[in-house]
């Protein structure tokens, strides 16, 4: 009778939400040939192929992508019964803050794997620009919060850097447009000062002529052709353009990604989920 080994299962399913053999090893703990060995003895296991390998990471077969539904299900359910079985296992509601462009790339794979660990967690996400969450802090509105910090600033431990890039479309060329037109988040946070900042150094003419505080709305306005945004680089759609210094636009700066907490010594729950981030955050 075969078995499915849940280290195998969970090697497996860090590949797919890491895409990459190498950000899969960091995540659980081991090296990239120890990784590739264990999903060569899954594949023998199942007689199937589960990856395909390419210049950019790993893409799942049809048997990888139905393998990662059953081995989603069976890492829950495990997880599941050692927490209820030794009582070790959390619960209670989480009040958590993540700017929009963070929840698009990152937020999936942060919620799906703590909730594998703690499933009697409930998680309530505010997203919003890291100013507003700011400001939810000071009414106590938010247990804790992954946020940006300018490249440089040292009052809390940066867990990631994410580049900030310039983003167009790939058919009507505005950045071409003179003046530039330029769709931006909230004039207090840190994409929008960046973009205005180095376009006034240089010199190059432009008009906010689109304004949100939401990654939907600027998404829509970047696929228009009517404008050009700053978004960090994990959030940009792959069905949008990564704009460089060859379209005569400055070179953006980094940010830095930390956790902010809400009180000095949060409960076991709040110090759980923002380890939780500190693990996963860097891989993803």
């Amino acid at each position: 009778m075969r078995h499915l080994p849940i280290e195998l299962l969970h090697t497996f399913v860090a590949i797919a939400d890491t895409r990459t053999l190498s950000r899969a090893a960091d995540q659980i703990g081991r090296t990239q040939a120890a990784v590739s060995m264990q999903v060569k003895k899954l594949e023998a296991l199942l007689c199937q192929p589960l990856l395909n390998r390419t210049g950019r990471g790993v893409t799942l077969t049809l048997h990888g992508e139905r393998l990662l539904g059953h081995a989603r299900i069976i890492l829950r359910h495990h997880d599941a019964a050692i927490a209820d079985i030794s009582g070790a296992g959390l619960s209670g509601t989480l009040r958590f803050g993540c700017p929009d462009d963070y929840a698009t790339a990152f937020l999936p794979h942060i919620l799906r794997s703590f909730a594998g660990r703690h499933p009697q967690v409930f998680v309530e996400v505010c997203c919003a620009p890291t100013p507003r969450l700011m400001e939810r802090f000071a009414q106590h509105a938010l247990d804790l919060a992954l946020v940006s910090a300018a490249d440089g600033d040292r009052r809390s431990p940066v867990i990631r850097r994410e580049p900030l890039v310039w983003v167009g479309n790939n058919h009507d060329h505005a950045w071409e447009h003179e003046p530039l037109q330029l769709a931006l988040s909230d004039p207090d946070t840190l994409d929008h000062r960046a973009g205005c900042e180095l376009l006034d150094a240089v010199g190059r003419p432009y008009r906010v002529a689109y304004s949100s505080g939401g990654m939907s709305g600027l998404l829509a306005v970047v696929r228009s052709g009517q404008a050009i945004a700053v978004l960090t680089q994990s959030a940009v759609p792959t069905d949008l353009r990564i704009l460089t210094t060859e379209e005569d636009l400055p070179r953006l700066p980094s940010v830095g990604l930390t956790v902010k907490y809400d009180l000095a010594r949060p409960p076991a729950l709040v110090t759980e989920f923002a380890e939780h981030l500190r693990r996963i955050v860097p891989s993803l």
